[in-house]
């Protein structure tokens, strides 16, 4: 009967130790499996960060080339009140251009104002050429507005001067 236990035992122990081999070997498949994503999830965000990069410097170049083109600083704009209503309403977007021509009365107009960041999308009603100087003064008002736009001027201006 001692015979038959230690058999029993030695082919116990062989099934313990097969069942262990199998299992460290599923454990390197589990390892080798977990490295293998760790290493798509950082090539995938290595790819991910190339392509914002690309994304963003495309923008900058396409933001650049308009500026170079249109002659504005800021070559795109948006509409942000009513005041140019029924002709721009708000949300909309405007592409400027630099004109070499002369202001003239009628014409719509982007201007800034010292101390504020929004540009002013208004028409001109009123210009006023200094002679010699090639400065040019204008009075503004939005369409939809009642008055024209010295309330919106820096203190102290009747108008705002252009220069060519």
């Amino acid at each position: 009967m001692c015979v038959g236990y230690i058999g029993l035992v030695s082919k116990n122990l062989k099934d313990i130790f097969t069942f262990e081999v199998e299992i460290a070997e599923e454990m390197g498949w589990i390892e080798e499996t977990t490295a293998s994503i760790k290493s798509i999830q950082i090539r995938q965000a290595l790819h991910q960060a190339v392509s914002l990069g690309m994304i963003v410097a495309s923008a900058l170049m396409i933001w650049k080339t308009l500026v170079c083109i249109t002659g504005s600083e800021s070559p795109v704009v948006v509409v942000l009140s009513e005041s140019m209503e029924p002709g721009f309403s708000r949300g909309d977007i405007l592409f400027l251009h630099m004109s070499r021509d002369p202001i003239r009365a009628g014409e719509i107009v982007v201007y800034n104002i010292d101390g504020r960041d929004i540009p002013i999308v208004h028409r001109v009603i009123q210009v006023h050429e200094r002679q010699g100087t090639g400065e040019v003064d204008v009075l503004t008002k939005g369409d939809n507005n009642d008055g024209d736009d010295i309330p919106l001027y820096a203190p102290g201006l009747l108008v705002i001067t252009s220069k060519d």
